[in-house]
């Protein structure tokens, strides 16, 4: 999948197309589960893009540590960091940099560092992470940050954590602009979901082609045709919901917000799209919404699996205004659940038609 050696002659500029590089670092604070939602998207694949299978796509070398199964840090068909060491240089252009895990102050301790990747060519020492993001997010074109955690610090960035975790807005500046004007694109999910990251992954390679406008993004520098509605809106449980049902223990199939779903305020397109072609998705199949999408996860969402505050008041007014809507679609229920006067059971036909019989 990969297309290393269609890249390393990009690297020399000999190649009879320009090569788009996608620079894949996974070495923030992440658990990888962003690189493995990836693997499952469908629309469009990740195969689809690196294969150049869908039409207007510029060639495209992805420098991905999951994947990258031909490369080793130093051993190998290529020295796999040596890629990020010629983007350093200038010698990758232009190229996309995916940034995977929240990103850690270097600065609040004493020794040691937090996470790296690869060593600095001068130093020999660990190149921090958050280092190489400094040195090259000014060279790339775009900058992509994967998962919650890099978009927003997730996990990591709880309170009280000892790394001072945060997303890479956070580090670079919530009005960061790549040397193409490009803000930083945030596609959250805890972890992501495969296609909203693959579908970026596209927009942003035909915008750099010159294929597409500026990318729309939201006040969280979320895509906005992505996370522009809320879990509710999408959600197969909704009518539930405006007819005040709501489920007490989980395996019912009405309305979770008792449960602890913060559907009706999330950004996120899961229960709209599914999770894998179509089926899926957290609360269609069973599973409360968490916020995972949103700037304030997971303090603000937190204790999981308690009602939200806002739920309690919504839910009341919902319980009752929903009684009276159940009873009021009972009784027009049972009068549309039937076949019009002139019709009716029975042998006896009242339309003006004569039986054969």
């Amino acid at each position: 999948m990969t297309t290393e050696a269609t890249a390393a002659t990009g690297a020399t500029g000999t190649e009879e197309e320009p090569v788009v590089h996608i620079l894949w670092i996974n070495a923030g604070l992440s658990c990888d589960g962003d690189s493995v939602a990836l693997t499952a998207a469908t629309q469009p694949s990740i195969e689809e893009i690196v294969l150049g299978a869908l039409p207007g796509l510029p060639k495209v070398a992805v420098h991905w540590p999951l994947i990258d199964f031909e490369c080793g840090p130093d051993l190998g068909a290529d020295t796999f960091i040596e890629w990020f060491y010629r983007a350093e240089r200038g010698e990758l252009e232009p190229f996309v940099l995916v940034v995977e895990g929240s990103i850690p102050n270097e600065a609040i301790k004493d020794e040691g560092y937090w996470c790296g990747f690869g060593n600095d060519p001068e130093t020999g020492q660990p190149r921090t992470t958050s280092a190489w993001l400094d040195i090259l997010a000014p060279r790339a074109t775009a900058v992509l940050a994967a998962g919650t955690c890099a978009a927003y610090g997730g996990i990591h960035a709880m309170e009280g954590n000892p790394t001072g975790a945060m997303g890479v807005a956070d580090h670079l500046g919530w009005d960061w602009k790549s040397k193409a004007g490009l803000p930083i694109v945030n596609v959250p999910g805890c972890p992501t979901h495969p296609d909203n990251l693959s579908e970026t992954i596209l927009y942003l390679l035909y915008q750099v082609n010159g294929q597409a406008p500026m990318i729309p993004l939201d006040e969280a520098l979320r895509p906005t045709w992505l996370f522009g509605r809320t879990v509710h809106e999408g959600c197969d449980r909704a009518g539930y919901y405006e007819q005040g049902q709501f489920a007490k223990e989980y395996g019912s199939p009405t309305c979770l917000v008792k449960l602890g779903c913060w559907g009706p305020v999330v950004k996120c397109n899961v229960p709209k799209r599914g999770w894998i072609n179509g089926i899926g998705g957290c609360p269609n199949v069973g599973g409360i919404c968490i916020a995972c999408t949103m700037p304030g996860f997971p303090d603000k969402f937190m204790p999981f699996m308690d009602e939200p505050p806002g739920g309690k008041v919504s839910a009341t007014f919902s319980g009752a205004y929903g009684g009276v809507i159940r009873t009021l679609r009972a009784v027009t229920q049972r009068t549309l659940d039937k076949e019009p006067k002139w019709r009716h059971k029975g042998r006896t036909l009242s339309t003006g038609y004569k039986a054969p019989w």
